[in-house]
């Protein structure tokens, strides 16, 4: 998912080079860049972050998570180096941002939001289609032994409980994916949830993050939650498969997600290689698929000296290369496709500092 590297001299003249070989040059003064948003990528930011200053031990980096909204806010206001969105920034943002040519949002990894749940005595795999989880979340199903969840999971002896859906309080770029994908199967969902980072549920218990998310199904029989892959995987959490485009039944998987990120990868284009992964054609893609955006100013002008701006962009670079995305394919991130990575490359060589 991501590769980042140092570099020497001025944005214009980082050479490609020494970026892949991860040779260039650390600036004499010890670098801190700060990141905030997304707690969908948070563990894998945290893993970058020890990984990259390993190799460069002047340059370190701290991410603080929040939430995508929080993560937009804090680089609006220009209190941090970069911000990590899972959902890219609307019309109103990039205004408060200086506007959209202001603004450089590429693909820092890929991941997909899971219908997670806590079910005492049921160990067979559940199946979802998006149609029934809308349902799920606007109350209209609400107990697991509804004829509804017992039609594409027969032989599954389901137990006469009360499901509470679990889901975000904080402005979530998971709560951004999982609303737009529901709203394409539910037009019902679409008219009375409607879609965003941060929606009105009408049922159900909230939590702050993907964490929060996840303590909630862990502590409540019969909960059912949507939250990122890793964090599912690495709370044991059980979670479904799910009905794709094409009709298959999919569970999140690298593979799944995988397919999902390259069937959009000829959509982007300029400063904003963004892409909607939900719902995509394919037998193998997994439909509530979506990438994390690494967010920064095309003229770095938050960032307080050329050196730092230097080793933000090298560390932007590392982070889409084959190293850092080896990583995050351990961690259970499906990792960035050779056409997406080419043109986030592409994308970077058009940051600055003071115009230069």
């Amino acid at each position: 998912m991501k590769n980042w590297t140092k570099a020497i001299g001025s944005l214009a003249l980082l050479s490609t080079a020494a970026i892949s070989m991860g040779a260039a040059a650390l600036p004499a003064d010890d670098v801190r860049l700060t990141g905030a948003g997304s707690t969908f990528a948070q563990p894998l930011f945290e893993r970058w972050a020890g990984e990259y200053q390993k190799k460069n031990p002047t340059v370190k980096v701290e991410y603080s998570g929040g939430g995508s909204g929080a993560g937009i806010k804090a680089i609006t206001d220009k209190t941090v180096s970069f911000a990590a969105s899972d959902a890219p920034m609307n019309a109103k943002e990039l205004t408060a941002a200086g506007g959209k040519d202001a603004i450089v949002e590429v693909p820092i990894c890929t991941g997909a939001v899971v219908p997670a749940y806590n079910l005492p005595g049921v160990t067979q795999e559940l199946k979802f289609t998006g149609e029934l989880l809308a349902e799920i979340f606007t109350g209209k199903v609400a107990k697991w032994n509804d004829a509804k969840i017992a039609a594409i999971n027969p032989g599954i002896k389901l137990p006469d409980l009360a499901i509470t859906p679990a889901w975000r309080t904080d402005g979530s770029g998971t709560t951004f994916v999982f609303t737009n994908y529901l709203a394409t199967q539910s037009e019902t969902f679409k008219s009375s949830i409607g879609t965003g980072k941060q929606v009105k549920w009408p049922v159900g218990q909230g939590g702050k993050g993907n964490p929060g998310v996840a303590a909630v199904v862990q502590q409540t029989a019969g909960s059912i939650g949507y939250i990122e892959l890793n964090y599912a995987e690495a709370n044991k959490i059980a979670y479904g498969q799910v009905k794709n485009k094409d009709g298959k039944f999919v569970k999140a998987s690298i593979e799944s997600v995988t397919a999902a990120g390259e069937a959009a990868a000829t959509t982007m284009k300029g400063n904003h290689l963004t892409a909607d992964i939900w719902n995509q054609p394919g037998e193998k893609s997994y439909p509530i698929s979506a990438f994390a955006y690494l967010i920064v100013y095309k003229d770095l002008g938050n960032i307080k000296s050329m050196s730092d701006a230097d080793a933000l962009v090298a560390f932007a670079r590392w982070a889409v290369s084959d190293d850092a995305q080896k990583l995050a394919k351990e961690m259970t991130y499906a990792p960035l496709s050779k056409s997406v990575q080419t043109k986030i490359e592409e994308t970077l060589k058009t940051v600055k500092f003071s115009g230069k």
